[in-house]
C-alpha cells in the first residue's frame, strides 16, 4: 500500500492529528488487519510533515495496540480497534497532577546538585561506568526497555558518583514514585520514538563531557535543560 487517503496538517508538528486520521482510517476499515503501512518517509511526504512527527505518531498508534512496528521501520496493522482507549494508570495520574509535578520538581532540584556535586568527587571508575552506559545508549536508540533502562541506570549512577549516601538514597526514593506514576508515559513519549531517544542521548552525553571536565556549573545547567525536557514531555500528556 502506497497511499493513505488523508489530509495535509492543519499545524506544524502535530502528531496528534496524524495519529487520529490513521486510527481512523484503522477503525473504518480502510485499513485492515494485515495491511502494511507506506514507509515513515511516504506518511511523512502525504501529511506534509517532518519524519520525526511521523515516528512519533506511530509509537502513538504502536501504544494504543493497532500497529506493530518492525525492526527496520515496517508498520503493519494487527487490531482493528484500540487495546484500551483510556489507560487507568493516566487516569489516576490525572487525578494525582499536583503530586506528580512536585515529584519532578523535587527530582530537579535533587539531580541538579548531584550534577555538579559528581563533577567535582568523581572518581575515574564513576567515569568509566558513565561512558559505558552513554554509549550503550546510543547503540539501542529506539529499543523501549533499554532505553529505560540505562536511561534510569545513568542517574543512579551520577547519584552514586556524589559519594554522598543520602544524596543515592533521596534519588532512589523519588525515582520509585515517579517510575511508578509516569512509566506509560515514559515509554510512549521517550524510548518507543526514535527521534526522541536519540535527544536524550546528546543530552545524556552533554552531561557527561560536563562532568568529565569537572565544571560543576555546566554540569548543573545541562541536567537542568535535561529535565526540563522530560518534565515539558510529562506536563503535554497531564494537561
Amino acid at each position: 500500500m502506497s497511499s493513505l487517503n488523508v489530509e495535509k496538517l492543519s499545524k506544524r508538528n502535530h502528531y496528534e492529528e496524524i495519529t487520529e486520521q490513521i486510527k481512523r482510517l484503522i477503525i473504518q476499515g480502510n485499513l485492515r488487519i494485515g495491511d502494511k503501512l507506506p514507509s515513515t518517509k511516504e506518511i511523512s511526504e502525504q501529511f506534509g510533515v517532518g519524519r520525526s512527527t511521523t515516528r512519533e505518531a506511530l509509537s502513538a498508534l504502536k501504544a494504543m495496540g493497532l500497529i506493530d512496528i518492525r525492526q527496520g521501520g515496517g508498520c503493519r496493522v494487527i487490531r482493528d480497534a484500540p487495546v484500551d482507549m483510556e489507560l487507568p494508570e493516566l487516569q489516576s495520574l490525572r487525578m494525582n497532577r499536583e503530586t506528580v509535578l512536585e515529584l519532578l520538581e523535587a527530582r530537579e532540584s535533587l539531580e541538579v546538585s548531584n550534577a555538579a556535586i559528581a563533577a567535582v568527587k568523581h572518581t575515574e571508575a564513576d567515569l568509566s561506568q558513565l561512558d559505558k552506559l552513554v554509549e550503550q545508549m546510543k547503540l539501542t536508540v529506539g529499543d523501549e526497555e533499554e532505553g529505560e533502562r540505562l536511561d534510569l541506570q545513568f542517574h543512579l549512577t551520577l547519584a552514586q558518583a556524589t559519594h554522598n549516601s543520602i544524596m543515592v538514597r533521596l534519588f532512589e526514593s523519588i525515582m520509585n514514585h515517579i517510575e511508578t506514576a509516569i512509566h506509560d508515559i515514559r515509554r510512549v513519549e521517550l524510548y518507543a520514538s526514535t527521534a526522541v531517544a536519540e535527544r536524550l542521548y546528546s543530552e545524556h552525553f552533554a552531561i557527561l563531557e560536563a562532568i568529565r571536565s569537572r565544571d560543576s556549573e555546566l554540569a548543573a545547567e545541562r541536567m537542568k535543560q535535561h529535565l526540563q525536557h522530560i518534565e515539558h514531555i510529562v506536563r503535554k500528556h497531564l494537561g
